[in-house]
Parts: C-alpha cells; structure tokens; sequence
C-alpha cells in the first residue's frame, strides 16, 4: 500500500527547509563555509556527519563508540543501517538524530546544524522536523489512535491538524479507526500508527529503529512497504537500523558497520544479497579479529569484492 500524501509547499521544488531552531553563530560563515573543515556543507542533504566522534568513559577505559564518521545523505533517500551486535548502529542513531551529544564533530539535519544547539531548541527540533519509529511502537495508551498521531503537533505547540492525520491513517490502512485506543489494534497496526505519527509534521528526516523487530514476516512487508512509500511518494527520508536483511532490501542504499568503520555499502538489492554480504562481513570479523587500522578484508571498501572510495566513508566504533 503507497502514501499518495503530496509534501507540502515547504519542500516542494527543491525548496530550502524553514529553519525552525538556532543555528549557533559559529556553525558557518558568511559564505554558508563549515568552520569544522575546510569544505561548503551540502545544503542538498538530509543528514550530514562530519568528524563525529563518541567516546565514553576516560583514560584506558575510553570507548570509542564512533571514531570520526563523515557521512552525507541526501533528500528523498532510504538509508538502511546495518552491522553485528556492538558495531555502533545504535549510537550513530543517536547522535545522527540528536538523541546524544558527539565528542567531538558536527552535525547537520535539514541543513540545520545541531552540535551545539541547547537541550530545549533540541527538543523543538526533534518535535517538529524529526520522526521516530521504534520496534515498541512507542504509543500511548491512554490516548486514541488519532490523538497518537497529533502528539508530536501537540508538544509543539502548533496547530492540530486533524485533516492531516485522518489522511495519514487512511494512506496506512487505519481509515476509520482514529478513535480506538492502541490495546485495540494489533501489532502491525500499532507500527502503522507509529509512522503516521512519524510523518505528520513533515519531518526533514524519519529515523527508525528495528521497526519490523516485533513483527511477523507477513506485517513487517507491509510496514517496509509503508517507508518505502514514504520516500517515494512523500519524498521523505528515511534512515533505518536493521538487523534482518529483508528490511534492509527496501532501501536505496545500505550501509554496513563493523569494528569501527563503516566496513561497506551497497546499493539497493536482493534481500540474498545483503545477507551474503553480511555474512562475508562477520565472517571476516571472526577470522581476522578486532580491526582498528581501516577497512579491509572481505567485502571492505578496501578489500576483494569492496565498493571502493566513494567519498562518505567514515569510522563507527563498538559501541551497539
């Protein structure tokens, strides 16, 4: 099932996204130059990571969850991230969405830079030009379903725009259902609901985590399909962590991590393909141990069968 919602006139026409949070003053100069490095941000982008780097703890017990990721994603994209358990997945999330503060490094979303915005322009920031989808759904139980959807419109202080959601529902295949309570739907549902949440400010970005985690095979197709949609139509982005294969074959592109680096990428494929090279990933990382030099080996940027320098390349550290 397609979402044939239009985007509105905000994004429509390549149009730059309204800046609705501060930018800090030393983000950029006059000329839009990135203090951080030496290079113009890319105002095409969705999600930009430049330098990004977590650590935690100190002295010998550091962890060095991300070692200096740079990353560029553009609009209208699907981005699944992959990697095994531990591999920094969860934290990039993190601090891509600005969830966590990197250690060091910048971060732009929509255009808008992010590292040094304060906790309460984070939090406006996040209400109205981020979606979320988790694997728990996340709703409330004590509201309707429509209610659901209107939360993120109503923490910001904004109008509640019921059209919207009743239209939202509809595209997700919840027509009529916007007064039931969530304990009244199923789990497929629920994560319907949940996009519909995620996607009814218009968000620069949709970042999902797991989303398919809960569900049957049959279910989570459709909720995959419901993101794919979501980009294609909407022209939203969206960036998803997996660890199932046939959710990351919805993508445009995956991204794999392991042992500190973004170890390869892929365009969108087979879900087979995506698991062999999973696979050829762990199996490299089995043989050959903990790699702190860069990528290499099997299916690496820098080994047989990689993708070679694209540009984007970056370190994740082991933090899951």
């Amino acid at each position: 099932m397609g979402i044939g919602l239009r985007r509105n006139a905000r994004r429509r026409g390549g149009d730059q996204p309204e800046a609705r949070a501060e930018v800090p003053p030393h983000a950029t100069d006059a000329y839009g130059t990135d203090v951080y490095g030496s290079t113009a941000h890319d105002t095409t982008a969705a999600v930009e990571l430049r330098g990004v780097r977590r650590e935690y703890g100190r002295g010998s017990a550091t962890v060095h969850a991300l070692r200096g990721i740079d990353l560029v994603l553009p609009r209208g994209t699907f981005t699944a991230v992959m990697g095994p358990s531990g591999s920094g997945k969860s934290t990039f999330l993190q601090c891509a969405a600005g969830l966590d503060r990197p250690t060091a490094g910048s971060v732009r979303l929509g255009g808008t830079e992010i590292t040094g915005m304060n906790e309460n322009h984070l939090t406006e920031l996040r209400r109205s030009r981020l979606g979320f989808v988790f694997q728990a759904f996340n709703l409330l139980p004590s509201l309707t379903v429509e209610q659901n959807v209107l939360l993120p419109m109503r923490l910001a202080g904004g109008r509640q725009d019921h059209g919207r959601a009743a239209a939202l529902l509809e595209q997700v295949g919840l027509g009529g259902k916007g007064r039931r309570r969530p304990a009244e739907l199923s789990g497929g549902q629920q994560q319907r609901v949940a996009i519909a949440r995620a996607l009814v400010t218009d968000p620069d970005v949709v970042f999902a985590d797991e989303p398919t985690g809960a569900l049957d095979t049959t279910t989570a197709a459709e909720v995959l399909a419901l993101l794919r949609g979501a980009v294609d139509s909407l022209g939203a982005t969206v960036v998803m962590v997996t660890h199932d294969p046939a959710a990351a074959a919805h993508a445009d592109q995956v991204l794999f991590l392991a042992d500190g680096v973004i170890a390869d990428r892929m365009p969108r494929s087979p879900a087979a393909a995506v698991a062999d090279r999973m696979t050829a990933l762990t199996d490299s990382l089995a043989s050959h141990g903990a790699r702190t030099g860069g990528p290499g080996g099997p299916g690496g940027l820098g080994g047989p069968g990689g993708t070679g320098h694209t540009g984007h390349t970056g370190r994740l550290g082991a933090a899951a």
